[in-house]
């Protein structure tokens, strides 16, 4: 999958590099640093110069190594489908305060009685959710986009008045919301001049803080968005002729609609049951939804469909009592897309969740130690696409909807029912199929371990040093 991203390298011993360096920013048993990287495709005696310019000199477009991505993605959808796109951001922890985009951030994970503050860089991800089977069923999110967004630095007190007006006239074209609409045009584009102009482009599960004027009114074309809403967001029927008054300012909107916890209490609403999949299995949600609606925020030439989703209720325990969730109020742009595909889309948003955890926990993203302006914007994506590249190969290798790979799993795992492959089998079926070739030749005696003085030391790209990774990896 990785050699399909040669296109975004300008030189061919840059490829070359670049695709060493994707190999072992999965299969490193340690810290993912570059150090470590290098530990694994056993050049640690070799000069390191090179690798480091990988990143923070060499020409090369990031955005590039994502585009046989999306083409790979497209082609495991059927045509007819939209392609449904996550939006969100990630934090990714630092503690050099002098690394470019590093700052004081809210912790995620903070309790909800007590707002933790961290530092750390802001990055912002759209991922290409590949479904499992037809509409209800599970998806996958496939990275498509990894991207740095540091906030404006704040001017000091004693700044000019013209540098604070400055400041101000970047905080609103440099921020996540203004980022978040660029990159969906990116993606429109890249989808009608590379790929399929007839596939409509769906935006799902976006967020309050993405449920803005700055996106809706700035929507590409062929696009539609489903976001999440305030309950108390004040909306708008159409103006009808009764509304305009026989003179004066005509009206762009009508009376006053509910409000979306207004909707949710109207017993004159009924209650839809609808399936969708989420959580390992069927489950039926209970929801409402009224349309066209009109909300200041999207403007009076965008109509809307309002749709509350019920909390749906949980259990700790086998016998504990029974716990609900808050419920979900959403829009949607399409006033025409089923409720049932509308509510599947949006539970799969929760993929791009996953991601972000697979990402940092397991690949190692945000791991690497650069400094350099270009190294601190780059390496993270490097390395997401590293990470979408091997998640597009297993479905393509084992299926879209496989639920293990070819290695068999440890007993406690074996009994417990499974919907799809997780990342670590996937990290765990790379490194035995690169390792395979190595470590019966390293008991054999035929593959010397990498020392300093060693003449020749470039082995295949497929073939690393299983021995030196190892044993240096707790050294990285």
């Amino acid at each position: 999958m990785w050699n399909a991203c040669k296109d975004a390298f300008c030189q061919e011993r840059t490829a070359r590099r670049g695709q060493r360096l994707a190999l072992s920013q999965l299969i490193c048993p340690g810290r993912h640093t570059v150090t470590g990287l290098l530990y694994t495709c056993g050049r640690q005696f070799e000069d390191w110069s090179g690798d480091y310019r990988l990143f923070s000199r060499d020409s090369w477009d990031m955005r590039e190594l994502f585009v046989p991505i999306a083409r790979s993605l497209l082609g495991l959808t059927p045509p007819d489908d939209p392609l449904v796109v996550a939006m969100d951001d990630t934090l990714l922890r630092k503690t050099g305060p002098k690394i470019p985009g590093v700052g004081y951030r809210r912790d995620p994970l903070s309790p909800a009685f007590q707002v933790n503050l961290v530092r750390g860089q802001r990055f912002l991800q759209l991922s290409g959710l590949l479904p499992a089977g037809q509409v209800p069923a599970s998806a996958r999110a496939i990275p498509l986009r990894f991207e740095h967004v540091p906030p404006v630095p704040k001017p000091k007190k004693s700044a000019s008045e013209e540098e604070k007006k400055i400041y101000r006239q970047r905080q609103k074209v440099e921020n996540l919301s203004t980022r978040g609409v660029g990159l969906l045009h990116q993606l429109r584009e890249e989808l009608d001049r590379r790929h399929d102009a007839s596939r409509r482009l769906l935006i799902v599960g976006v967020d309050g803080g993405y449920t803005n004027k700055t996106v809706l009114k700035r929507l590409p074309e062929r696009t539609t968005l489903i976001g999440r809403v305030r309950k108390d967001a004040a909306l708008f029927y159409p103006v009808t002729p009764e509304d305009q008054a026989p003179v004066g300012t005509r009206r762009h909107y009508g009376r006053p609609a509910p409000t979306p916890e207004q909707l949710r209490q109207d017993d004159a609403v009924p209650w839809q049951e609808v399936t969708a999949f989420a959580a390992g299995k069927l489950h039926t949600f209970r929801v409402k939804t009224i349309g066209p609606l009109l909300w200041k925020t999207a403007g009076a030439d965008r109509p809307l469909r309002l749709v509350v989703i019920a909390p749906v209720g949980y259990r700790l325990r086998k016998n504990s009592r029974l716990l609900y969730r808050q419920p979900a109020y959403l829009i949607c742009t399409d006033l025409d897309l089923p409720l049932g595909l509308l509510l599947q889309y949006y539970v799969w948003r929760w993929e791009v969740e996953v991601d972000h955890r697979d990402e940092k926990q397991i690949v190692g993203v945000g791991e690497a130690q650069v400094r350099a302006l270009r190294s601190v914007d780059r390496q993270p994506a490097f390395a997401v696409a590293a990470y979408a590249a091997l998640l597009l190969a297993a479905a393509r290798t084992y299926g879209v909807d496989a639920e293990h790979g070819s290695l068999p799993l440890p007993k406690w795992q074996a009994r417990q029912p499974r919907t799809r492959i997780s990342t670590q089998e996937l990290i765990r079926e790379l490194r035995s199929e690169v390792y395979a070739y190595a470590i019966p030749r390293l008991i054999g005696d035929s593959e010397p371990f990498v020392v300093a003085d060693q003449a020749i030391t470039k082995a295949p790209e497929s073939q690393l040093p299983a021995a030196s990774a190892l044993i240096y990896a707790a050294t990285g």
